[in-house]
């Protein structure tokens, strides 16, 4: 089993800057990737950025060049840079873990942290 904790939304002011943490705990030795999402009410979660257990990442276009996914010494905190934030920014942020298991690739998730970009 395994277990995601965001940390780290809050409201901030465009153009302003957050860094989202994600604490992994439990069974994560076959970890194949971690994942940040996000959702706003009423619409599908959208994926934001991935960094694999070798270090390569992907970032959506709608956050490249802004965010930053980091995972540093591999270690089990991944973490999100996000600077230049924008109103439409504004969404429930979601950890998200691939694990391979017996049984196959599973996927974790957090329970999700507010990012709330506002004047």
């Amino acid at each position: 089993q395994v277990h995601l904790v965001e940390s780290g939304g809050g409201l901030v002011q465009p153009g302003g800057s957050l860094r989202l943490s994600c604490a992994a705990s439990g069974s994560i030795s076959s970890l194949l990737a971690m994942a940040w999402y996000r959702q706003v009410p009423g619409r599908q979660r959208e994926w934001v950025a991935t960094i694999t257990s070798g270090g390569s990442r992907n970032y959506a276009d709608s956050v490249k060049g802004r965010f930053t996914v980091s995972r540093p010494n591999a270690k089990n905190t991944m973490y999100l840079q996000m600077n230049s934030l924008k109103p439409e920014d504004t969404a429930v942020y979601y950890c998200n873990a691939a694990i391979r298991e017996l049984e196959g690739v599973n996927d974790y998730w957090g329970q999700g942290t507010q990012v709330t970009v506002s004047s």
